[in-house]
């Protein structure tokens, strides 16, 4: 078997950075720690980024290559309600893997410019994500709402959406970092944002929701 070239550096860096950030939170997690970490030099940490702020930059550019795809295709393409659902699994694996930013948020943007804009522009894009979702919901009869009540429904699904995990590490912060409760805390925010759309829902889509609803329970 060919064996698989080393890892550089610079991807161990940002390897062990991420998982140091989700685990800790990003303000609490040096460059000496980093380094330290990693048993190299500040010095040769130093050769590939200048600060954290240049990781966390970095890991941010990996989170928009992650996310872009899946926000590109509510935008391309009709979706129908179970689509909305894997859509809003899919968006909170993105979340979680990157889950620090969100921890962390007001924090990460009050001191990082390039990062504030960055994060505004996915912000937007999630917004009009959801909006297009809403309205294929609405063109294909399984929604009843004006494009003004779309428009507000598209929004409050971000807020959610872009808070859940705050509002998850406040409910139970030790456990925080678990596997099993990841998996569960991701579920919980994607039922969570799609229970904002049932109300809107025609009965047919009131329906679906009610059944995927009880599997969510009893998973």
């Amino acid at each position: 078997m060919q064996r698989k070239p080393p890892r550089r550096t610079r991807e161990r860096i940002l390897e062990l950075s991420l998982r140091l950030f989700n685990d800790l939170g990003e303000p609490n997690v040096t460059t000496s720690a980093i380094a330290d970490e990693m048993n190299i030099s500040p010095g040769n940490l130093y050769y590939h980024f200048r600060n954290k702020d240049d990781i966390v930059n970095a890991l941010f550019e990996q989170f928009e290559r992650d996310i872009d795809p899946l926000l590109d295709g509510p935008l391309r393409r009709q979706v129908d309600f179970e689509d909305a659902w894997l859509f809003l699994h899919l968006l909170f694996e993105s979340i979680w893997r990157y889950r620090f930013v969100y921890r962390d948020l007001n924090d990460l943007l009050s001191k990082n410019r390039r990062l504030e804009m960055r994060f505004r522009t996915i912000v937007d894009r999630k917004t009009a994500a959801a909006r297009a979702l809403c309205r294929s919901l609405a063109a294909s009869g399984a929604l009843a709402g004006a494009e003004r009540e779309i428009e507000s429904l598209a929004t409050n699904m971000v807020v959610v959406a872009t808070y859940w995990l705050s509002f998850e590490y406040i409910r139970n912060a030790r456990r925080f970092g678990e596997a099993d409760y990841q998996s569960a805390a991701m579920a919980r925010g994607a039922y969570q944002v799609l229970s904002m759309i049932a109300p809107w829902l025609e009965p047919e889509g009131r329906e679906l929701f009610q059944r995927l609803s009880r599997e969510y329970i009893r998973s």
